[in-house]
């Protein structure tokens, strides 16, 4: 059984395709962000960032202790060595997954996450932020059409934890401000998988643990997850 500390973002859903992918055995352990679980001292203790999603697995490969991991592309790359899928066994396929897999965490998350910030949850406007973080999403949204020209999923012929890590920040392109039909090999992607059963299945548990899931965020929630310091959390 796997403890999956989970709430629906892009990070959250990431986990969820998985798992149900791989049909492992997991319990969610929703950590309200909005509330502040993610600061918690149970929490932190898997997760020292304060930041989910997080996981204990407490039947890992060749048996022992629990593993716990926090950081949603380790958690992807362990559960596919776990499950032995979703990752090319071959030298040259596993480092196709690999850089991709690395190149949503260092650059469409991070940059999508601030076009996220600053297009719908700042508090005022502000027009060099918004232009600079809209234009680099258009930017590695090309990035990821130009490299689904000739192949059907991200790292090559097979799906793998490449293509689900970097899914979720898609989903939210229009408030973005993008248009998928400028990406035409993205927006086959995409659609493609949208209709996976496990893609469904991930993103049905969201409105099951946040019933608000897909609403605006409220001010109270906006305060306890932007503009913290170590000062102010742990």
């Amino acid at each position: 059984m796997i403890d999956l500390y989970y709430w629906p973002t892009p990070n959250g859903h990431k986990v969820t395709m998985l798992l149900e992918e791989a049909g492992l055995d997991y319990a969610i352990k929703p950590v309200n962000i909005g509330k502040g679980d993610q600061f918690k001292p149970d929490f932190l203790a898997i997760a020292p960032n304060n930041r989910m999603p997080a996981i204990v697995d407490h039947a890992p490969a060749g048996g022992g202790a629990p593993v716990s991991l926090f950081e949603s592309g380790a958690i992807l790359l362990y559960l596919a060595e776990k499950t032995g899928r979703f990752i090319a066994q071959d030298v040259a396929g596993r480092a196709e997954v690999l850089q991709w897999l690395f190149w949503q965490m260092g650059g469409l998350g991070p940059m999508l996450g601030q076009n996220h910030h600053f297009t719908q949850y700042a508090p005022e406007k502000v027009p060099y932020a918004i232009d600079r973080y809209v234009k680099e999403t258009n930017r590695l949204y090309g990035v990821l059409d130009r490299r689904l020209a000739d192949r059907p999923y991200v790292a090559g012929a097979d799906y793998s934890i490449a293509d689900m890590a970097c899914y979720p920040w898609i989903v939210p392109y229009e408030k973005q401000g993008q248009r998928l039909e400028d990406f035409p090999n993205l927006q086959r992607w995409f659609h493609a998988i949208a209709e996976r059963s496990g893609t469904k299945a991930a993103y049905a548990r969201a409105p099951e643990v946040n019933p608000d899931f897909g609403k605006t965020m409220s001010e109270e929630a906006k305060k306890v997850m932007f503009g913290q310091t170590a000062a102010t959390r742990g």
